[in-house]
């Protein structure tokens, strides 16, 4: 199921919907995802198709003219996949399928072939193959009929396990096997984090594409894969780091992402353990991204379902190198100045200035501001291991700079 292939790039078209539930500035940037989404899984994005609709249709998710529109454009540009920007249900997906002629894919399936692609070791294709299972699992069709009598001489005649019944046991009896070899996994990792003693735990959590990971070589010299695609890290890497004269572990984790698939989320606790047992989060934002609060809003989110929402966090607001704010005319009386206009100095004025200490602003790519991080993460460490080990305090006197 997760064999590695070499993607050619595949046209494709985007389909997203504009309800009352989200409007049309949060359809476009959904859209704006759904296409970095498509060109990390090596595909090019030719045109985007939206309509305003109260709810999605049962049947076909957009209405009718919209889908014969879809259609028409599909045949005439020779585009081979359409990519839904919500899940699709298995009855929805069988008869998009038979109107377009095409290959269909939704949200959910995409951000499941990239992380197939990006598995890199046992432990994250496991979970990846456990997730397409689940995935899998309620969409088998009975598309065939020749096991559907399945005869055995005298007495035998009548109905026997149907295919799909079949298929079914055995994505069943797949996904039973894969969930156990996760738990002899999680037993190993669980001896392994024992056996680090008690050096002090900061993970690295964040939306993806965010800098963690290029955060990560820079604190400890290492050479952590990272690119500018969504999930570039998929498999939890730690390493060692010193800070001054003070050990500690750091750790870059998977990024978060919205719509993230239950699947996902589900196969992928265990690989969040680290997280979970971290004493220090440094939640590593992206504030050149036009929607950096949403994000955030994500990022907490998921923290909550794994129980690490009131853990020690310092805000790492990264890329100010690459952060613009939008040109207000100030001639123009009917414009209204919104937080796109916001200059960097504006925004430390917002609600960052609440969280006062526990807001840093660097470019872990061009290393600015990196000295007075490594100042705030010093200290925090210093502080979780004093109390940890009470009469060490001498050991580490206050952080001094490095000379370049």
């Amino acid at each position: 199921m997760l064999e590695k292939k070499d993607i050619n790039l595949e046209k494709a078209v985007l389909i997203g919907v504009v309800t009352k539930a989200q409007n049309e500035e949060q359809s476009k940037e959904y859209l704006d995802e759904l296409e970095f989404l498509t060109y990390t899984a090596g595909g090019e994005v030719v045109k985007r198709f939206t309509q305003k609709m109260e709810m999605p249709n049962p049947k076909t998710f957009i209405g009718t003219g919209k889908m014969q529109e879809v259609a028409e454009f599909i045949k005439e540009n020779e585009i081979g996949t359409a990519i839904f920007d919500d899940e699709l249900s298995a009855a929805q997906e069988r008869n998009i399928s038979k109107l377009l002629e095409c290959k269909v894919l939704d949200r959910t399936n995409l951000i499941l072939d990239i992380f197939a692609q990006r598995a890199q070791t046992s432990y994250a294709r496991t979970q990846v193959e456990l997730a397409q299972c689940e995935y899998l699992l309620p969409r088998l069709k009975g598309m065939w009929t020749h096991l559907e009598r399945q005869k055995g001489g005298i007495g035998m005649r009548g109905p026997g396990e149907t295919e799909i019944e079949t298929d079914r046991r055995i994505v069943r009896d797949r996904i039973s096997l894969l969930k156990e070899k996760i738990k002899t996994i999680d037993r190993q990792q669980s001896v392994q984090r024992g056996n680090r003693g008690q050096l002090v735990r900061v993970a690295l959590v964040g939306y993806t594409n965010v800098g963690k990971s290029t955060l990560m070589n820079v604190i400890s010299k290492s050479e952590v894969f990272a690119e500018d695609k969504l999930f570039a890290t998929l498999d939890t890497t730690v390493r060692k780091v010193v800070i001054g004269n003070l050990p500690f572990l750091m750790t870059d984790t998977v990024g978060f992402i919205r719509k993230l698939p239950t699947q996902l989320v589900e196969s992928f606790k265990s690989t969040l353990d680290e997280v979970r047992e971290a004493d220090l989060l440094l939640h590593v934002v992206d504030i050149s991204h036009p929607n950096f609060e949403d994000q955030i809003a994500s990022v907490d989110k998921i923290l909550g379902e794994i129980d690490s929402a009131n853990k020690p966090t310092i805000m790492v607001f990264n890329k100010i190198d690459a952060y613009e704010a939008v040109p207000f005319d100030k001639d123009d009386l009917v414009a209204v100045r919104t937080k796109a206009n916001y200059s960097l100095e504006e925004w430390k004025k917002t609600w960052m200035n609440k969280i006062g200490n526990d807001a840093i602003f660097i470019s872990a790519l061009n290393k600015e501001n990196m000295e007075a991080f490594k100042k705030r993460v010093y200290d925090e460490v210093r502080d979780i291991h004093v109390a940890r080990f009470p009469y060490n305090n001498f050991l580490y006197p206050d952080y001094q700079e490095e000379e370049e």
